[in-house]
């Protein structure tokens, strides 16, 4: 929550000159505070089906992303294994997203593109196990929370390495 004061305390500071923005209130804070990172020891209560999912996916996403997720308008989510050393590869949610808990928090917050942040957290645990579904990375049966959730092991969660910037933490 002080990360999210004190970008407000910047803006409040450029409003000074600009007569832009003010400084967020205790009350807020908690609204805007909604990351959910890697080890997703901040994902917040509820759980959902994958078969919830499913009949949420063809309400609110298939439109953009296709009906089983294979892209359209909207990024595909499904496929490109093994394509990721190629000279073509196709980056999904199956073949290059590193952690699970990071769908469920871009979900949360972008989508769906017309609507953001309008998804109930059930909703978009359900979703999430959907789209992990999808990509043969849990099972149809799975119900996706913050415990389970959590325990989803990537298929390119190792793909990915350190930035050896010594500026960056």
């Amino acid at each position: 929550s002080t990360m999210y004061k004190t970008q407000f305390v910047s803006i409040a500071v450029c409003s000074y000159n600009y007569r832009l923005g003010r400084t967020a209130t205790d009350h807020e804070i908690p609204g805007l505070n909604i990351d959910v990172d890697r080890d997703g020891k901040a994902l917040p209560p509820g759980h959902g089906t994958v078969d919830q999912g499913g009949e949420l996916f063809q309400n609110q996403c298939a439109a953009c992303h296709g009906e089983k997720g294979e892209g359209g308008i909207g990024d595909r989510l499904v496929g490109g294994k093994g394509t990721l050393a190629t000279p073509k590869p196709i980056k999904t949610v199956g073949s290059f997203w590193p952690y699970a808990p990071t769908l469920f928090d871009y979900i949360r917050r972008a989508m769906p593109m017309n609507a953001p942040q309008s998804l109930s957290n059930d909703e978009v645990y359900a979703l999430t196990a959907y789209i992990l579904n999808l990509n043969d990375i849990v099972p149809k049966n799975a119900t996706m929370d913050a415990k389970t959730l959590g325990a989803v092991r990537m298929p390119n969660r190792d793909g990915f390495v350190d930035d050896p910037r010594p500026d960056v933490p």
